[in-house]
């Protein structure tokens, strides 16, 4: 069957593809470590959306395998070498605002909304369907194809790391999680933990901040943030005109002889923290600038002094190179407490041609001369393939004749599970001019959109494996 009609494959299987892919939606897939079980490192919710998928891959007569519950795989074809398609079950935890169910899977107005719907679970199961149809269609392939299932992308990578210590690399493939046409340069990224320690000369002042909190996650730009201060009301009326003057929207309350102060942003994911409005950040602007105490008022200078820009400038990290543009800082996690110590996460995407190390170097010292100590989390090298490799080629030509657009390879600061792989890019499911609403409130993927890319990866799985 050399002319496959893809499109008019999925659209056969398309009530089909909708029912699953609110199946899995609808598995609140968040990491829960506290929850964590044999065979389910990460939480029962995530074990949950990879047995759901594992049954699916069963169902078609593939096979299938739970690797220790960190990581799975759906395996289609014969032959020695190995094609690797790489998904995430895993998502960002809901955040507040949503206007639907953020795991209900509803439809409305041509998209389904949920937690997960562009990030990752529908793209992932736009690639389960590419396989399903060529399996269905008993179509001969020279090469395997394997859909390897990760549970904990949004975190440390810790279930790739363990999967490919007990299972094959695949010699060449793609991660159906950024965007279309292929993505063949990803940025470095570095978790930073930047921490304060609790001072013992504090010394009486009119405004001591006692909480400070805001963000969940280093790769979410926070939605939300938190402050407990002692203060004299005189503080919720400056607050107020703080907030009518960025025009934000935030709200404070008393209780106790202590003032709450609340304001919200919009998140955004953390490689492109300019789409955001970070509330950590703002709201440390206004404490910055009330006479805090001591420890309190080395805090909020520290971020509003230096996390005012999103380009690393204030922080002496700028940095921007022709393949992958300029470094991103998102400040994702705030914590802070008058009696323990207080922490800033940060989360840094940097060119593919700059130096990680020069990043730390200065970060350190910065850090060192504010009074700070830096912590690593986690630390992962640019990722690039050249775009006259055969898989790109390849890739390029399925997507320009499903379109009828240039497939011109591009740059991102997200990483994907592309870069686990030798020879791996990242490849949709976002189509051009899409708003990426990844790790947004109301999160979503067009229909159209998921059964356009169920046709490329069908037709892309087919010549990478024939």
């Amino acid at each position: 069957m050399k002319n496959v009609n893809w499109k008019a494959e999925v659209e056969k299987r398309k009530e089909s593809l909708i029912k699953d892919t609110q199946g899995l939606l609808q598995i609140r897939s968040v990491l829960e470590e506290d929850k964590a079980a044999d065979l389910a490192p990460f939480g029962p919710g995530i074990e949950k959306a990879l047995h759901f998928m594992l049954e699916l891959g069963a169902a078609q007569g593939m096979q299938t395998k739970n690797v220790d519950g960190y990581a799975a795989h759906i395996e289609l074809g014969d032959g020695e070498e190995l094609i690797g398609i790489l998904g995430h079950l895993d998502v960002v935890p809901e955040g507040d605002g949503w206007t639907v169910d953020p795991f209900g899977g509803v439809v409305r107005d041509g998209k389904i909304f949920a937690r997960g719907a562009i990030d990752d679970k529908g793209p992932t199961m736009a690639a389960f369907y590419g396989m399903k149809i060529i399996k269905e269609l008993g179509l001969p392939l020279s090469k395997r194809v394997r859909l390897i299932l990760g549970t904990d992308e949004e975190s440390l990578w810790r279930c790739v790391d363990h999967y490919f210590k007990h299972e094959e690399m695949p010699s060449s493939g793609f991660a159906p999680d950024a965007d279309f046409p292929i993505i063949h340069a990803e940025k470095g990224m570095l978790n930073i933990s930047l921490k304060l320690k609790s001072s013992a000369v504090n010394g009486e002042q009119a405004n001591m901040l006692t909480a400070f909190s805001s963000g969940q996650r280093f790769n979410m730009v926070p939605d939300l943030a938190e402050a407990v201060i002692i203060a004299s009301d005189e503080l919720a009326d400056r607050y107020q005109r703080f907030l009518d003057s960025r025009q934000l929207t935030g709200s404070s309350s008393k209780a106790d002889g202590e003032i709450t102060l609340r304001l919200h942003g919009k998140s955004a994911h953390g490689s492109t923290p300019e789409s955001g409005v970070n509330a950590g950040v703002l709201l440390a602007e206004f404490l910055s600038g009330e006479n805090l105490d001591a420890q309190g008022q080395l805090y909020t200078d520290f971020v509003a002094e230096h996390l005012r820009s999103v380009s690393g400038k204030e922080l002496g990290i700028q940095a921007e190179d022709d393949v992958s543009g300029i470094l991103t800082v998102n400040p994702g996690v705030f914590n802070y407490s008058v009696k323990t110590e207080g922490s800033i996460g940060l989360n840094i995407r940097y060119p593919v041609k700059h130096s990680g190390e020069i990043v730390l170097g200065s970060l350190e010292k910065l850090a060192v001369d504010k009074g700070f100590s830096l912590e690593v989390e986690k630390h992962t090298q640019p990722h690039f393939v050249d775009e006259n490799h055969e898989l790109v080629q390849t890739l390029k030509k399925v997507y320009e004749e499903q379109t009828g657009q240039p497939g011109k390879p591009i740059a991102i600061g997200g990483g994907t599970y592309a870069r686990s792989l030798e020879a791996g890019v990242a490849f949709g499911a976002l189509f051009p001019g899409r708003e990426d609403v990844a790790h947004q409130k109301d999160e979503y993927m067009f229909l159209d959109d998921l059964f356009s890319a169920a046709a490329i990866y069908a037709q892309a799985i087919y010549e990478l494996a024939k």
